[in-house]
């Protein structure tokens, strides 16, 4: 579930977030797998580039996206969800470095 975002728009406004629920169970513990907000932050990005057009959004969306493909394809990205060993913290730690990378 950690890989689900979501978007639900309407004619003015838009939300996005992760679509899995609140994990309850690992509270606290920085296990969460925080892939889910990234893809929901670039649905975000994407559809405010597209609604106001304003092109460096979607150059955002993009970079973002990238970072995120890159990291699994390298096997950067290894959220504890899949049997890796980065929880919330590490895994963000990393999609940094690939944003900071692809500048």
């Amino acid at each position: 579930m950690g890989m689900a975002p979501c978007a639900e728009l309407g004619p003015k406004h838009g939300l996005f977030q992760p679509a899995h629920g609140s994990a309850p169970d690992i509270a606290g513990q920085d296990k969460a797998n925080p892939t889910a907000t990234f893809l929901a932050t670039a649905m975000m990005l994407d559809w405010l580039a597209e609604r106001h057009g304003i092109p460096q959004l979607a150059e955002a969306t993009e970079m973002l996206d990238r970072a995120i493909e890159r990291g699994f394809f390298e096997e950067r990205l290894r959220p504890m969800e899949f049997g890796g060993d980065q929880g919330l913290k590490a895994a963000t730690a990393v999609v940094i470095e690939l944003l900071d990378e692809a500048r």
